[in-house]
C-alpha cells in the first residue's frame, strides 16, 4: 500500500503520541510504501523550532526521518490544481498547507495519513485516508 504522511502524523510518530504506534506497525512491513510532501518537511521542522529543538538537532531529526520515505513530493502545478478541487470539495474552509498535502497523496495515489480534524473533514469518495486519532 501506498501511504503519504501528513505533518500530524509525523509528529505524532516523533513525540510518541497515541496512534503512534500504529505508523511504526505500517513500517514494519515491507510491502508498504511512504511519501512525504515537500511541504509537510518544512512544517515539520517548523514544529521542531517550536518544541525548542535547536536547528542542529531538528536538521539531523529531519535527516533520520527523510529515510522511511520512498520520495519527498513537490509541490507543482498539478498538485496545486488538485489542492484547489479538493477545497472546493471540503466544508468546512480546508488550509492551504494542508490541501497541498493532501493533493500530493492524491497525485501519488497514496492513502493519506493524518491526526487533524479538518483533514477528516474531505469527502471519503475524493481521498482515501487514514486518521490516527480514529484507530
Amino acid at each position: 500500500m501506498r501511504y503519504l504522511l501528513d505533518t500530524s502524523a509525523v509528529l505524532i510518530h516523533y513525540q510518541g503520541a497515541p496512534g503512534g504506534q500504529h505508523l511504526v506497525d505500517l513500517f514494519k512491513s515491507e510491502q508498504n510504501e511512504f511519501f512525504l510532501s515537500v511541504v509537510s518537511l518544512v512544517e515539520f521542522g517548523r514544529k521542531l523550532k517550536e518544541l525548542a529543538v535547536p536547528l542542529p538537532e531538528a536538521r539531523q531529526t529531519l535527516a533520520a526521518y527523510r529515510h522511511l520515505f520512498s520520495q519527498i513530493l513537490p509541490v507543482d502545478e498539478p498538485t496545486a490544481s488538485l489542492a484547489l478541487d479538493l477545497a472546493y470539495k471540503t466544508r468546512p474552509r480546508l488550509p492551504m498547507v494542508d490541501s497541498l498535502i493532501a493533493a500530493a497523496a492524491l497525485q501519488a495515489k497514496a492513502c493519506l495519513i493524518h491526526a487533524d480534524a479538518h483533514l477528516s473533514a474531505i469527502p471519503k469518495s475524493a481521498l482515501t485516508q487514514l486518521n490516527l486519532r480514529a484507530t
